[in-house]
């Protein structure tokens, strides 16, 4: 691909990395839960999250020399899904956190005018060549809903903000906004709709930057589609090309959202994402990090342990040696008298789990991918 960069454009490059690699499915590969934790790590309740209305939603967790580093949205106040905050927590022993301060405040504006009016999904990402911690978030409009149309996040916007501390200890930031790298515009695919994108996470496979991001049609109620698709880059901070002739990828027939990507020690990648499955997170495996298999689901959350009526969104998988993961969700807390809204999302409040996995083959073997 080197070559062809060098003599053709780089979209068609990309065109033809995508069209001639073939779909590489791990179907003897699976996700079990070892250690289930039958309460929530972070809530609303926990100290340093006072202040923190509707609790938690999405983002990433990284463990760098022993420290757990949570990026999180927190649905900090009125209007719910649009006053927000996105937090750095930290934690040594995954159970206990301390809130290390406020990396980006929206706006709250409710009118649809503010393109920074909703504030989700961080998402640390490390350039090695750059030498830097880069930000990656959506940025949305907000307005009401109305009969036809979900408004309250439209027009998502991802930004890139990069960290003022050079090498892996500026995680800590401070973070400088340094522009857009995605939205919705002429470039544009089909099924990309008024939600404009609604997450982003890069990946590197050899010298390129690629990264799946999603959107969804919510200018026409009621939601049929949330999909993902893949773009691809040169550079973390862009160009991003969307590698339209894949997307959207067949990994969920109806909802996928909010995917982070994994790569094991043999070259495998695995992504986990938010799904509809009952009590459950999605994964889906590629050897190419292209080509994507069909999604399997994992139960987080079953008997004594059931603690949420909402399994949200996962936070990422963290290495843990020995085929083993930690792996941070957020989801809805049980509490009493709280309600679905119209669209079957229960509001509040939002909180962090937390379960132990292993990867396994078919008939209970380890696997040999790390």
């Amino acid at each position: 691909m080197k070559l062809l960069r060098n003599v053709l454009p780089v979209s068609f490059a990309i065109l033809l990395f995508c069209a001639s690699t073939g779909a590489a499915a791990q179907s003897d590969l699976a996700l079990v839960v070892t250690r289930q934790i039958d309460s929530p790590v972070l809530t609303i309740r926990s100290p340093g999250a006072e202040g923190n209305k509707y609790g938690f939603e999405g983002g990433r967790v990284l463990k760098i020399d022993g420290a757990y580093h949570l990026f999180t949205s927190e649905m900090a106040g009125d209007p719910h899904w649009v006053k927000m905050k996105l937090a750095h927590w930290i934690s040594r022993d995954r159970m206990h956190w301390q809130r290390l301060g406020t990396l980006l405040e929206s706006s709250g504006d409710f009118t649809g005018k503010d393109p920074r009016a909703a504030l989700w999904s961080p998402m640390p990402v490390y350039d090695a060549q750059e030498g830097r911690w880069n930000l990656f978030y959506v940025a949305y409009q907000a307005a009401p809903d109305t009969a036809r149309q979900w408004l309250t996040n439209n027009e998502g916007r991802i930004w890139r903000a990069v960290s003022a501390t050079v090498g892996p200890g500026g995680i800590d930031g401070p973070y400088r906004d340094a522009g857009i790298v995605l939205g919705r515009g002429k470039d544009s695919d089909p099924w990309e709709g008024l939600q404009g994108t609604d997450s982003f996470f890069p990946y590197s496979i050899g010298d390129r930057w690629w990264a799946f991001y999603g959107s969804a049609h919510t200018e026409s109620l009621p939601i049929s589609l949330w999909q993902v698709g893949l773009a691809s880059a040169a550079r973390l901070s862009g160009p991003w090309t969307r590698c339209t002739e894949l997307n959207p990828l067949q990994v969920e027939p109806r909802f996928i959202e909010n995917p982070i990507v994994t790569r094991l020690a043999d070259g495998t990648f695995l992504a986990v994402y938010d799904t509809k499955a009952e009590r459950s997170i999605g994964y889906t495996f590629s050897s190419d990090g292209v080509h994507w298999s069909a999604g399997q689901h994992l139960v987080v959350q079953k008997g004594g342990g059931i603690w949420s009526n909402d399994v949200r969104t996962p936070l990422g998988l963290i290495e843990e040696g020995k085929n083993t993961f930690t792996l941070f969700y957020t989801a809805n807390e049980r509490v009493a008298g709280t309600r679905a809204d119209e669209y079957g999302v229960t509001l509040t409040p939002g909180a962090v789990g937390m379960v132990e996995v292993a990867l396994k083959r078919a008939g209970g073997a380890e696997s040999a991918a790390k």
